[in-house]
């Protein structure tokens, strides 16, 4: 057994692929490609979460990558690695996620911002990471999509979020209006064939002309249409899931809000079990009183980032698609003080809802892995599972993430 109190990524005898992935320019990125050899490891820890309990203490067996076991109590055999003061967890799942690191997944040259992107929630505890795009010119917007499905399809990214452009002009958060439009069935059509099935989620706006069609056409996609962005009342949210949205963009952020003649969108998704509802725990988006209603109300919660370039990135002036962002005390707004996503990372979101917000630990960490993996339908992600690729962290002292393993790779972390 190997006794550790630290980051163990210099002590393990594994070696990892150093395989480039070409961007859309023909350069090389580095990516986190599969490893050539993962070695077998059994992990044990002070406390495990797992899908359905709470091992205290618990164990993790892991061979080729990939979950093989995981219980409580004694582990079968001498642990390799053991943290008997720490938790251990499901990597997290960020399928919310516009940047970090001072790039940004609108950038050009989409394959060196993604590998930054990546590496730097990566380094917080985020192994599977879905890149979100801001509302852009449709031709742009195409190119993006397509460069980025590459990506998708070499395994650096989970998969391609559209929130844009369908939305509501009333309702466009750090949006240009110029650039918004209504959801017509070739536009649809034309972005997502651009994305050959890794565009896994789009926000909508169902009140806009052509909008409950539209909802019906993405899911027809095979892809998660999320209500955001939106002006619509309580009843036609209320048919816009029974068309088949099963998801809701960052809740009471950029839709109306709820009033007792006239709930609004928030509630219609709030109050129905089949709905993931997206939250951005980080004290600038939400009071820590509505992160715990959302949190207990009957949706399934998700903790999501919203995070833009400056996340894991010094403070200072930025681009939002083709919007001017300044970043300081922690907060990303337009010069109208207009919110522009966040500099979050999940780390953080977990921390602030169970340190400020009282929410349970367990309940917090399914937020932040098995809710948002089952959310755009990824069953090998998210869950200390057999069968799930080994993607676990190491919550030490104040839910800090003190060691990362993506794939069954210890791989570096930051001062979380």
């Amino acid at each position: 057994m190997t006794p550790l109190t630290s980051r163990p990524a210099g002590l393990v005898p594994v070696e990892r692929s150093d395989a480039p992935v070409a961007d859309d320019r023909g350069s090389a990125v580095s990516s986190p490609a599969a490893p050539l050899l993962a070695a077998p490891m059994l992990i044990s820890g002070g406390t495990v979460i797992a899908p359905d309990a709470v091992h205290s203490p618990g164990w993790v067996d892991i061979r080729a990558g990939r979950i093989v076991g995981c219980g409580a109590g004694k582990p079968p055999r001498d642990p390799d690695f053991s943290f008997p003061e720490s938790t251990l967890a499901a990597g997290y799942v960020d399928v919310h996620t516009h940047g970090g690191g001072g790039s940004s997944f609108n950038d050009q040259g989409s394959a060196v911002a993604a590998a930054q992107i990546a590496e730097t929630h990566r380094a917080h505890g985020t192994t599977t990471l879905m890149a979100s795009l801001v509302t852009a010119p449709l031709d742009e917007f195409e190119r993006t999509v397509a460069a980025l499905a590459g990506l998708v399809e070499q395994g650096l990214l989970a998969g391609i979020h559209l929130e844009g452009p369908w939305l509501s002009p009333a309702q466009r958060g750090a949006h240009d209006e110029a650039l918004l439009r209504t959801p017509d069935a070739e536009s649809i059509d034309r972005i997502m064939r651009a994305g050959r099935g890794t565009v896994r989620m789009v926000t909508i706006a169902p009140e806009l002309e052509g909008g409950l069609a539209a909802v019906r056409q993405i899911v027809g996609f095979g892809a998660v249409a999320a209500i955001g962005h939106t002006d619509a009342t309580y009843d036609l949210t209320r048919q816009a899931i029974a068309a088949g949205a099963t998801a809701g963009t960052h809740v009471f952020n950029a839709m109306r809000q709820i009033h007792h003649r006239e709930p609004g969108p928030a509630l219609a998704l709030l109050e129905d079990p089949t709905v993931f509802a997206e939250l951005i725990a980080d004290g600038v988006h939400l009071h820590p009183a509505i992160v715990r209603f959302i949190i207990e109300s009957p949706s399934r919660p998700v903790f999501v980032t919203d995070a833009m370039a400056a996340a894991g990135a010094d403070e200072g002036d930025y681009q939002l698609g083709a919007l001017d962002v300044s970043v300081s005390d922690g907060q990303a707004r337009l010069a109208d003080g207009t919110i522009a996503g966040s500099v979050l990372t999940l780390s953080a979101a977990v921390r602030y809802a169970v340190h400020t917000a009282g929410v349970p630990v367990e309940i917090a960490v399914r937020a932040a892995t098995q809710n948002p993996a089952d959310m755009i339908g990824l069953p090998d992600r998210g869950r200390l599972a057999a069968g799930n690729r080994a993607d676990l962290i190491v919550l030490g002292a104040g839910l800090q993430v003190t060691a990362t393993l993506q794939a069954g790779l210890w791989v570096p972390c930051a001062s979380d």
